[in-house]
């Protein structure tokens, strides 16, 4: 049997602020530059977003990068 080295991604909360709308969202990856995010799969996003990591409150301006079903890759401006 082999084991799998790596360990488990931490998953973050956030929220994702655009006009007057707001909705949560699953940080599921983070870096300097980006982010990939899982959101409701019906839910409509527009292009460019204010996402809200928890629990530190930190807001930074997204752009989607991608979409599949309910995951998004967004950059950081």
């Amino acid at each position: 049997m082999f084991e799998n080295p790596r360990s488990p991604r931490a998953v973050t909360l956030g929220s994702i602020s655009f006009g007057r709308s707001k909705t949560v969202c699953t940080i599921r990856s983070i870096s300097a530059y980006g982010a990939a995010l899982d959101v409701a799969a019906d839910e409509k996003l527009p292009n460019e977003f204010a996402l809200t990591v928890s629990p530190d409150g930190s807001t930074r301006r997204c752009a989607v990068v991608w979409r599949h079903e309910k995951r998004i890759a967004v950059a950081f401006y």
